[in-house]
């Protein structure tokens, strides 16, 4: 196996440390997948690779129905949350992001021989009642999101797009995230009440974030996902719920360490580099103003 820094830091460094400070309160992890599909990511970071292979997957979710894990999805996560009286059953959520194809034919049967649930985000542009692609990769038709749905798979908005909202004005991201969530409540006839952002988490932008989750509130969305690193415990915020990213790298011994939340320090050392790089740029931002101001 590759070197790894996160996997070297988490599996000795933070988990040994966690063993001697058990959580004092429940918390879930909400695991983040993309495509469940054999496909070559050997020259992408371990970290940023979305792919898990259905030989990976299939392990993984033998893993978890092997040690206990009962699946829940977001609303029903922020509920145990807010109840905090079910600490002895061991929760996750299992979320899927771009609605890609390969749900329906590879996550799907593993998951229902599990007995287990989970929660797709869909790109509504991409969701047809042919098949269409995105990235490259074909994509649910609206005829097998609603034979999933028979099957206790729940569905969000993954906006209508897939644009990074962060460069769009408020009149344009409140009709990426109404008209995905109408969409896909008139093609189902079920209510819509997660979304999961997509792109990079602008964790560190306050004002934006603000702004997102009034939008969001008037939608009529209840809760949503993102990809901030982290479990979630009864603080996190219920619209920017984070996640835990998963792909065929992860063996038995690093999901189980994310599953314990001895991954979360990645989110921790991400919003700190945010925040850094953020004054500096505000710094450099200032004496260049102060430089061009003095030849005015």
């Amino acid at each position: 196996m590759d070197f790894r820094l996160d996997r070297l830091a988490t599996l000795y460094f933070v988990s040994p440390l966690r063993r001697l400070m058990p959580e004092k309160r429940l918390s879930i992890p909400i695991l983040m997948y993309h495509s469940i599909a054999n496909e070559d990511e050997s020259r992408m970071p371990a970290y940023y690779r979305t792919t898990t292979s259905p030989i990976a997957f299939a392990a993984q979710m033998e893993y978890l129905r092997q040690n206990g894990y009962q699946t829940c999805n977001p609303t029903q996560a922020i509920s145990l949350l807010q109840s905090d009286t079910e600490k002895a059953i061991k929760r996750v959520v299992i979320t899927f992001d771009d609605g890609y194809r390969d749900f329906y034919r590879e996550a799907f049967p593993v998951l229902n021989r599990f007995g287990f649930t989970a929660t797709v985000f869909l790109p509504t542009s991409y969701i047809g009642e042919s098949t269409l692609q995105f990235k490259g990769r074909y994509c649910l038709t609206w005829s097998e999101v609603r034979e999933l749905q028979k099957y206790r798979i729940s569905f969000g908005s993954h906006t209508a797009t897939h644009p990074q909202l962060r460069n769009l004005d408020e009149d344009a991201i409140e009709k990426e995230i109404v008209f995905s969530k109408r969409v896909i409540e008139e093609k189902t006839g079920w209510s819509v009440d997660s979304f999961a952002y997509p792109y990079a988490f602008p964790q560190a932008d306050n004002e934006f974030k603000k702004m997102l989750r009034e939008s969001l509130r008037r939608a009529g969305y209840k809760n949503g996902v993102c990809t901030t690193v982290s479990k979630v415990d009864r603080d996190t915020d219920p619209f920017y719920m984070a996640r835990l990213p998963v792909n065929s790298l992860d063996d038995a011994v690093l999901l189980q360490a994310k599953l314990d939340g001895a991954y979360d320090w990645i989110s921790k050392s991400q919003y700190v580099v945010k925040m850094a790089k953020g004054r500096i740029s505000r710094i450099y931002e200032r004496r260049w103003d102060d430089f061009f101001d003095s030849y005015q």
